[in-house]
């Protein structure tokens, strides 16, 4: 059974819905919950400019993270569970397993919303299947439609 349970968690709607899945394994097995919330880092932030390193931008993205990783947190406590939560700054793949070989966890879980077009898909890239091919550990995928 699974012991350690990491949520990637981003607050969309999948991600709620995987945090409510999240809740009902980790009752299961008695796991221990960890929520990270993966911000781009800050070479991501710089615009058309060229150069532009904008610390206002990377501030008020990191307390937007910070605002979803805690009301995960809180939404899990209300069910009667602790959670630990962090922010984490890079490549959400890098970051996803990174964190999940820190913590030892023996499941990833994931929430995923399938796009409408192949255009979509193709532009937007699938987190949830590069995590399979990356994660050191079980991945579950939480899909809304």
């Amino acid at each position: 059974m699974y012991k350690r349970i990491l949520l990637a968690y981003d607050g969309s709607d999948a991600g709620q819905k995987a945090l409510l899945d999240c809740g009902e394994l980790a009752q299961w097995g008695q796991a221990e919950l960890y929520l990270i919330a993966v911000m781009p880092s800050a070479m991501s932030f710089v615009g058309l400019e060229g150069g532009v390193y904008d610390m206002e931008l990377e501030e008020r993205e990191r307390k937007k993270h910070q605002a979803v990783m805690d009301d995960g947190v809180q939404r899990l406590a209300k069910m009667g569970f602790t959670a630990r939560g962090e922010v984490v700054v890079g490549e959400a793949i890098d970051e996803i397993t990174k964190f999940a070989r820190k913590v030892k966890s023996d499941l990833i879980i994931v929430g995923h919303k399938h796009l409408d077009g192949w255009a979509a898909r193709w532009w937007r890239g699938s987190i949830s299947g590069a995590l399979i091919e990356h994660a050191p550990c079980s991945v579950l995928i939480v899909i809304t439609s």
